[in-house]
Formats: C-alpha cells, structure tokens, sequence
C-alpha cells in the first residue's frame, strides 16, 4: 500500500536510529519474540508426539536370599541371584483416524496466533514510540515559543506598569497584565514537566537505564504530507488482529475434528528387543536373546461424558471463535474509518490555524509599520507581537496533531514489518 510506505516515511526519516533501537531492546517486544519461539517448540513436540518412541531402560538387579518357591511339585529352596536386563523398548500410536497430525495442525495455528501477537505488539510499541516523539518535538517547539511569551510579557507587564504609575491607566489593566504573565509562566511549567515525561517514557520504551535524553529533530523541519481521504476496507485484511481471528476459526475447528477422534479407539504398537541375563558372562548369548511386539488396542467405553462434553466445549469455542472474527471486521472497520475522519479533521484544523497564524502576521506587520510612523505604542506593537506566538503555537500544535493521526491511521491499517 502507497500510503503505508508514506506513514513509515515519518519514522524512517525522522527518528529510524531510535525505531532501529527500540526494536533490538524494547522488554515487551523481547517478551514476544519469546513467546513466539516458545509456540515453534510447542509445534516440534507435537509433532514428535506423531513419530515412534524408543526407549532404553536398563537395569542390574540382585535378589538376596528368599524363600522358597513352588512350581506345582517342584520347590525351588531359597536362593539370591543377579540379573542383568538391557531391553530397548518401542512405543508407537498408530494414527489411524488422523487425530495426532490434526492436533500438530492446530498447534501450527496456534503458533502462526502468538506470531501475529508479536505483530499486533510491534505495531502497538512503534506507534507509541513514534506517537510520543512527535508529542516530546511538538513540546520542544511550544516551550521555545511559551519562553519568548514568558519574557515579552514580561516586558508588556513593566510597561503597563510604568503607564499606572505615571497615571496612564487603572490599576486594574496591570493587574490583568500580571495575570496574564502567571497564566504563560504556569503553562510553561506544565510543558517543561511534560517534556520530562514523555522522555521518560520513550528511554523506558527503549530500555535504557542510564540514558537521560533522547536524539530528536526538530518540528518545523518535518514536512506535512497528504495521505489518502479514501481507502478501501480490504485494507483491513493485512491488520495482524485479523489475520489472528481468521487463524483462531481455523484452530477451533480443528480442535473440533481432534475432540471427535478422540471417541474412536486407539491401537498403540509396541515392541522391544535386548538381553536378560543372570550371569554376565552370558550377558550377550542367543539363550539371554528377548524380543517381542505386538498391538494394544484401546477404546475408552465408558468416562463420565467427559468426552461429549470436551466436544460440545470445542464446538462452543469455535461458534464463539466465529462471533470474534465478526466483532474484529466490524472493529477494524469502525478504526480505519474514525482514523480517516481524525485525519480529515485534524488536517482542516492545521489548515485554519495557518491562516490564523497568517491573518495575525499581517497584523502585526501593520501594527509595526504603524509604530514606524508614530500611529501606535511600543506597548501595542508587543501586544500584537504576543498574539502572534500564540497563533503560533496553535499551528505547532494541530500540526503535530496532524502527524499523531497519520500513525493512528497506519496503526488502523495493520501496520507494516519494517525492521
């Protein structure tokens, strides 16, 4: 998808060294890649569990003195002896009806399940990352322009001050003055704390523990780029949420097929081979020789129910499995589409607080040119001045609002492995 590729234009060119750390040391991610390594083993047992077992057990035993034993007529006094048995024994389930590859399937699913988990996390941690760093650059630039307000009010609150004093105004045009100057001094603050915790978040996302900063750009030299208004909802296909409910219908009904066979017989093959001697010397002779094999059937014909009812519950679990799948079509669809209308929004937003910003430029131009000319104040032109960075910090604002949404939107569409 075009528009894929443009959502990852951000990261990739903006912040690709932080993304490229995160995906080598983030915990959860970590945490995932495990759990999907731990479902390829699970998958491998299952599928030794459908191959013959063998196994050696030997054992060297001595009977000490007993007491007498009686074959019909014959009596055998007490005696000890040792006895020497290296049997090499063979197990092997025959899988006439198909139950254990069936259950290596479902297994298989569910290890393709924990990798679209690790997916969804990937998609969840880099777009939290991301999220956040255009918040932390969209602070930087605030708290540039909330420090220049800080000290222009300054000034425009002096000079307020000196007109009181020399009768010019009210006492209640300072106090607003005053007010005002609190009022940008406290939304500094706040920026300032902000900024220390959304850095904070972003070292523990990359699990750093003594980092102290983060290497970022800057918010003006990021370019807005236009993503579509419309895209079609096959796009929700590719989302791993998706993918993982289709997979999860898919292991239920295997699990259905499995619980079924399971109400058959089984026929386990069974053989062994090796030595049984009570001398060592003749440990390795044709008469110490054993060997034999045969067929164990078995048919549970009576349990309780609990096979009928481990059938009805993996029907059950497929039916809810099914319900799942439905409620993730009509999520996902609900995501991409308030993620589109976000953007629209947002977009129409940044566009305004432009012209805004435009309209206050033209403004202040005016009022320094009438300040040229001896039509207006000093204290007048610093006013305009101190709108004008207010303007501007509302487009800083809808603009990183703007870049927030287009990794929503890229976190709607299932994202993308990037790494």
């Amino acid at each position: 998808f075009c528009y894929t590729f443009l959502l990852l234009f951000y990261i990739q060119v903006f912040c690709i060294a932080n993304v490229e750390k995160l995906y080598r040391q983030n915990p959860d991610l970590k945490i995932a890649s495990i759990k999907t390594k731990e479902m390829q083993e699970v998958v491998k047992m299952s599928i030794a569990n459908e191959l013959p077992q063998i196994n050696f057990n030997p054992s060297i035993g001595r009977e000490l003195r007993s007491s007498d034993v009686y074959f019909g007529n014959i009596i055998i006094p007490n005696y000890s002896q040792t006895r020497y048995l290296l049997p090499l024994a063979m197990t092997y389930e025959a899988d006439i009806w198909g139950k254990n590859h069936l259950q290596t399937k479902s297994f298989r699913k569910l290890s393709d399940i924990t990798l679209q988990d690790e997916k969804i996390e990937r998609i969840y941690i880099s777009s939290s990352f991301v999220a956040n760093y255009f918040n932390l650059i969209k602070i930087d630039s605030l708290i540039k322009n909330q420090q220049k307000l800080v000290d222009l009010q300054k000034q425009i609150t002096q000079m307020q001050d000196t007109k009181y004093k020399k009768g010019l105004c009210n006492r209640s045009d300072v106090i607003i003055e005053e007010e005002t100057l609190t009022t940008f001094k406290e939304e500094l603050n706040n920026l300032k704390s902000e900024q220390e915790v959304i850095k904070n978040q972003l070292i523990a996302m990359l699990g750093e523990k003594e980092a102290t900063d983060i290497d970022r750009n800057s918010l003006e030299n990021i370019k807005i780029f236009d993503v579509p208004e419309n895209i079609n909802s096959t796009a929700i296909t590719k989302r791993p949420d998706f993918i993982k409910s289709e997979l999860y219908v898919k292991k239920t009904g295997l699990d259905v097929r499995v619980a079924r066979r399971e109400l058959l017989p089984s026929f386990t093959l069974y053989g062994n081979i090796g030595f049984n001697a009570y001398h060592l010397d003749k440990l390795f002779t044709n008469r110490s020789f054993l060997s034999g094999v045969g067929v164990l059937p078995s048919w549970d014909v009576f349990t309780g129910g609990r096979k009928m009812a481990n059938l009805r519950y993996k029907k059950l679990e497929c039916k809810k499995a099914i319900e799942m799948y439905n409620k993730t079509v009509l999520t996902s669809l609900q995501e991409l589409n308030n993620s589109l209308c976000r953007i629209k929004n947002t977009k129409s937003n940044y566009k305004e607080s432009l012209q805004r910003c435009d309209l206050e430029t033209e403004k202040y131009i005016l009022t320094t040119t009438k300040l040229g000319i001896g039509a207006t104040s000093n204290l007048d032109k610093l006013k305009e001045e101190r709108n004008l960075y207010v303007r501007q910090n509302e487009v800083i604002s809808q603009k990183a609002n703007y870049l927030v949404m287009t990794i929503e939107l890229y976190k709607a569409l299932g994202g993308e492995d990037y790494t």
